[in-house]
């Protein structure tokens, strides 16, 4: 299976930020070549400019970007520098998860626990605030072998403060906490920043709205509920969170979200397979007809939440991603050459795990969230590529992989059947869909013409990553 992908990561490696470097100032570029984005009001700050736009569902509304769990790609998720990158990269909305301390106080915490995201282990619900402050944020996605970094555990309270001017934040995870988390907006003068979100019953939705008729609200449907829509008759919210893990669903049809689509915003979400069917941000890296393109032409998306900021922002704002990292050769991972076992590729089990693309040969290959990934590396395999180089010069070689684990293995290249250069190791992306682009320090001369390259994997070394493509670039 050949593909072209249009445009990759902007990161090359995950990165931590300090808020101060980030610094305390704004201002959103509005505008752009694209009519995706709308028009967007020009005056006050990027905050009252989004507070607008997400109020705004007429035909010409524009489309806006939410960053999950804030910019994790660059400092840990739910992180204060998480949010301002997320707000720096152009997103509007930032989606964090609100959870109670055992003293009462509101942190960002996605899950239950703090075991994935910080050093420290236990429920949110047993520990104090000034427990939680004690612990450090790990890097990206976290997990039980992310890097942790000095970062902190901010309140619900700290993150409404720096979001007052800069953009709106949805509050997931918190509706039973709903009351709470309306005095702290109150308390610190951002109610119009924060945007309540639930799929509760619709009378205890109404009661809410009633009695805070200015909080801004998202009611969550799939084909479980659907009713809702009905129920709240005259009282609509100011937008739905449309969930279908397929295309097929009620939910997704054409009547229903153009209904929804009159009354308030449409928010789709692209991070991963089931949210939105199949379309997602790593089908759209690939082609963005088959992920963000389709959630606003198909589905009517008018807020879209995901993983990849920069890329969509930059789509929106120009109809195209530039490639980045800049590649002169792209070798996608289920590209590998021809011949099978033993001449191709030498893997170390029977059988296409997955059977995703090339099922008949051996080589494991997944979709991962979208990503057309080689999955199921062991020590030992080896796969070989053949590709042409039109100019002949030094190439430095990269890969875009992904993992959880650290180490997550190492692999050496060697060239037209040379020698394996040293090896390199691949690092810990925090997840297995988490694909970050990773430099290899391996260059190589080749002469314009066709080569073969061969990745092997060290038998010696612990190996448990994914690969979606090796890039090399002229310089």
């Amino acid at each position: 299976m050949t593909r072209k992908r249009t445009f990759g990561l902007v990161t090359a490696a995950l990165l931590t930020f300090s808020a101060g470097a980030l610094g305390d100032t704004y201002a959103q570029a509005d505008g752009g070549p694209s009519a995706a984005k709308g028009p967007a009001a020009l005056s006050g700050t990027p905050a009252e400019r989004a507070y607008r736009d997400f109020k705004d569902h007429g035909p010409r509304a524009k489309i806006l970007t939410a960053a999950h769990r804030a910019q994790w790609r660059k400092a840990p998720e739910n992180s204060v520098p998480a949010f301002l990158a997320a707000f720096k990269d152009g997103a509007e909305i930032v989606e964090t998860d609100v959870r109670s301390t055992k003293d009462g106080q509101l942190v960002l915490m996605h899950d239950e626990t703090v075991d994935r995201t910080t050093n420290g282990t236990g429920k949110v619900s047993d520990l104090t605030l000034a427990q939680i402050k004690e612990l450090r944020l790990k890097q990206g996605l976290g997990g039980a072998q992310a890097a942790v970094t000095d970062e902190r555990v901010p309140t619900l309270a700290e993150i409404m403060k720096l979001a007052k001017n800069r953009g709106l934040v949805n509050l997931d995870k918190g509706w039973p906490l709903r009351e709470q988390m309306y005095q702290v907006l109150a308390d610190t003068g951002t109610v119009r920043n924060g945007l309540f979100k639930s799929d509760a019953p619709v009378d205890q939705v109404r009661d809410f709205r009633r009695k805070h008729p200015e909080a801004l609200y998202m009611h969550l449907v799939q084909d479980g509920n659907i009713g809702s829509i009905d129920e709240f008759g005259d009282e609509q919210p100011l937008g739905y969170e449309v969930v279908f893990d397929s295309a097929q669903d009620a939910v997704a049809r054409k009547p229903v979200i153009d209904r929804l689509r009159s009354t308030g915003r449409v928010w789709v979400n692209s991070m991963w397979n089931g949210l939105a069917d199949h379309y997602t941000d790593e089908a759209s890296l690939i082609d963005p007809t088959r992920g963000w393109g389709a959630l606003v032409d198909t589905f009517g998306a008018t807020v879209i939440q995901t993983d990849n900021v920069g890329n969509l922002e930059s789509w929106l704002r120009t109809g195209h991603v530039p490639q980045q990292p800049r590649a002169d050769i792209r070798i996608q991972a289920e590209d590998f050459a021809r011949g099978g076992e033993g001449v191709a590729y030498h893997d170390a089990d029977k059988g296409n795990r997955e059977s995703v693309a090339r099922i008949n040969e051996d080589v494991d290959i997944c979709d991962l969230n979208g990503a057309v990934a080689v999955c199921w590396i062991r020590g030992g395999e080896w796969i070989d590529y053949a590709f042409t180089v039109s100019k002949s010069g030094t190439y430095k070689v990269g890969a875009r992989v992904s993992s959880p684990y650290a180490p997550a293995g190492t692999y050496r290249l060697s060239f037209d059947g040379g020698e394996p250069d040293r090896a390199v190791q691949v690092l810990n992306t925090t997840g297995h869909s988490a694909f970050f682009d990773q430099p290899s320090g391996v260059s190589q001369y080749l002469e314009a013409g066709s080569h073969r390259l061969r990745i092997h994997l060290d038998e010696s070394a612990y190996q448990n990553f994914n690969l979606d493509y090796l890039d090399l670039v002229r310089g």
